[in-house]
């Protein structure tokens, strides 16, 4: 395992996957960043970490809300000058009912809060991320991937809560796979991973109302993608658990690729440096 201490940002920390992981890393040396929606949540996990070896600070956005996401790299940035790991966990399932829903910038809800604010905080996160080099990102996406129809990004025919969702998710594996070729792999990585299928979560309750595997074997998966030394320098990766393997085909192509960065770029309105 990497030797602690490290800075590790959690996002969606207040439930689920995300607030297990925050379990595991505040027992460990570093220092220990913990993303919510709701402040009344997220002082609520703080306050259940007593004792922790880490030092604890929250932060709190809407990531539907991509003015918010800037806001939440401004209160990362006032908390630590580095990252070593930033884990992309936020996000929302299918939803009940097939409702289309928007965000706060009028775009289809599960591609901005699941790809867009991931995609965007990043971004915004990059030079935290540089001056804690080698450092990792950590994409939780899903075996559930479906392209993007070019022609009808925001689904306005045909939508259903699992298309919009495995869009999503589409969008924020092959982004990441270009965002991987922009980087050093020595300085920071970016990887995604289907963590495990149907966990006991909320967000699985609500859209699929049964459970496959159990939250445990999740979190084995995102913590070996923090934590192992064989994955040093390794990046451009999608894992099924903790086996690297092919994601979607298309995800893989370099020209739909850089499709979908140029549209995310222009939705966001966040660049790559340089």
């Amino acid at each position: 395992m990497i030797t602690p201490p490290r800075t590790v940002l959690i996002t969606g920390s207040t439930s689920g996957l995300g607030r297990e992981l925050a379990r595991h890393y505040a027992a460990e040396p570093g220092h220990l960043i913990l993303h919510g929606r709701n402040p009344a949540k997220l002082q609520q996990v703080a306050e259940e970490l007593p004792g922790s070896v880490a030092r604890i600070s929250t932060v709190q956005a809407d990531l539907a809300d991509l003015a918010q996401v800037r806001q939440l790299a401004v209160q990362v940035a006032a908390v630590t000058d580095s990252l070593s790991v930033l884990v992309n966990n936020a996000g929302i399932g299918q939803g009940r009912g097939d409702v289309r829903e928007f965000s706060a910038d009028g775009i289809e809800l599960r591609l901005a809060v699941n790809h867009l604010a991931p995609f965007a905080l990043t971004l915004h996160l990059l030079p935290l991320l540089r001056a804690g080099a080698p450092s990792r990102v950590v994409n939780i996406a899903s075996a559930a991937q479906y392209p993007l129809d070019l022609a009808d990004r925001q689904l306005e025919t045909g939508y259903s809560g699992s298309r919009a969702y495995a869009q999503s998710k589409f969008a924020m594996i092959a982004t990441g796979f270009h965002l991987a070729g922009l980087l050093p792999a020595d300085e920071v990585s970016v990887n995604s991973l289907h963590p495990a299928t149907l966990m006991p979560t909320a967000m699985v309750a609500e859209g699929w109302g049964s459970t496959v595997d159990e939250l445990a074997t999740g979190v084995a998966a995102v913590r070996s993608l923090i934590d192992s030394p064989a994955l040093a320098g390794v990046s451009s990766r999608y894992f099924s658990k903790q086996e690297s393997t092919e994601a979607l085909s298309e995800a893989h192509d370099p020209q739909v690729q850089r499709r979908l960065w140029q549209l995310s770029e222009a939705w966001s309105g966040v660049h790559f440096p340089g």
